[in-house]
């Protein structure tokens, strides 16, 4: 922690040599945002690599839950009951897999703590931390991604080719920098970790419900729930985006055939008749239409915490006026 610690010097100030009294003298002068940025990422770095409970014990709890994931769905097979079991699977990886990733959040609520110590000394402002924090995360997600996703797809054998599976774990990629990024919107509102995570966990269980897998889309109702809720939640573009992914192109054994018509039936046809998926654009749509949600996302967090910085700034020279108006001099 000491090594962590000591990084903050560099951040704020630049420290003049020692004068003949041993004091050291600052610099009014702010280090560059590069400088910042590469800082807070290294401290960010560090701390994720040591924390156990920031993404080490997640990554040991998603194995174990993918193994288990895979050994139920094991050998899913290409008849007709696999189709249920496919959009199955691929429903528990976008919903409950992300769901825990609010897992990471009272290790996050900490270096919220030290961040509004340092922001209000005037080290560094809101925008560096949100690179640093981004940056620094990007290796743990990854790998957290890999591992339990490599389990999750090829032990049932979902659809054959790297490139189905590549983008199988770029999307769940995605959705767990999503969830870390709705969670961060939340420590800046509701700073206490157990409300944080009661709070998190409602709006993603809001989210699940209205993703069009529990109720079909056509079926969800209109006000609030289907308008906009169902068009904000991110489960939607990861349901559609998987469910793309792996139906398109595969061809199952059609049980109702007969009377002239034909003895399979596409994975095209299931999109559209059975989950009610849009097929008026690709599943790189979805993906990119996650990936924009997280930059949205992290852009509110900062315009939050921006804005409160003002505020703050405003009612502490409002404090200071007030006392000098009360001093005797005046």
């Amino acid at each position: 922690m000491d090594n962590i610690k000591g990084l903050n010097i560099y951040i704020g100030y630049d420290y003049g040599a020692c004068q003949g009294g041993g004091v050291l003298q600052k610099n009014k002068r702010r280090s560059g945002l590069f400088t910042q940025c590469h800082v807070l990422t290294r401290r960010s770095f560090i701390n994720m690599s040591r924390d156990l409970g920031y993404y080490w014990l997640r990554l040991c709890i998603y194995i174990s839950l993918s193994i288990v994931l895979g050994s139920v769905f094991v050998h899913i097979g290409m008849d007709n009951g696999s189709i249920q079991a496919r959009g199955s699977l691929l429903m528990f990886v976008a919903s409950f897999l992300t769901f825990m990733a609010i897992g990471g959040f009272p290790s996050f609520v900490e270096e919220m703590k030290i961040f509004e110590r340092e922001r209000l000394n005037g080290h560094y402002g809101v925008a560096p931390f949100v690179i640093g924090n981004t940056l620094s995360a990007l290796p743990f997600l990854a790998l957290v991604a890999l591992i339990p996703g490599s389990i999750t797809y090829f032990l049932p054998g979902l659809h054959h080719g790297y490139q189905h599976f590549l983008f199988f774990v770029i999307i769940l990629f995605a959705c767990m920098m999503l969830v870390e990024s709705l969670m961060m919107i939340v420590a800046s509102v509701v700073p206490n970790f157990l409300m944080g995570i009661i709070v998190g966990a409602g709006i993603q269980g809001l989210m699940l419900l209205v993703g069009g897998f529990f109720r079909l889309p056509s079926d969800i109702p209109k006000p609030v729930f289907k308008f906009p809720l169902y068009y904000i939640a991110f489960h939607k573009y990861a349901y559609q985006g998987l469910y793309k992914n792996e139906f398109v192109g595969l061809t199952f054994p059609n049980v109702q055939a007969g009377n002239g018509s034909s003895p399979t039936i596409t994975g095209e046809e299931i999109l559209k008749q059975t989950w009610r998926i849009e097929m008026t654009y690709s599943k790189w749509v979805d993906l990119a239409i996650l990936f924009a949600m997280v930059v949205l996302y992290r852009t509110l967090f900062l315009i939050i915490n921006k804005t409160t910085e003002k505020e703050k700034a405003v009612n502490r020279k409002s404090h200071v006026d007030n006392l000098e108006g009360e001093s005797p001099g005046h």
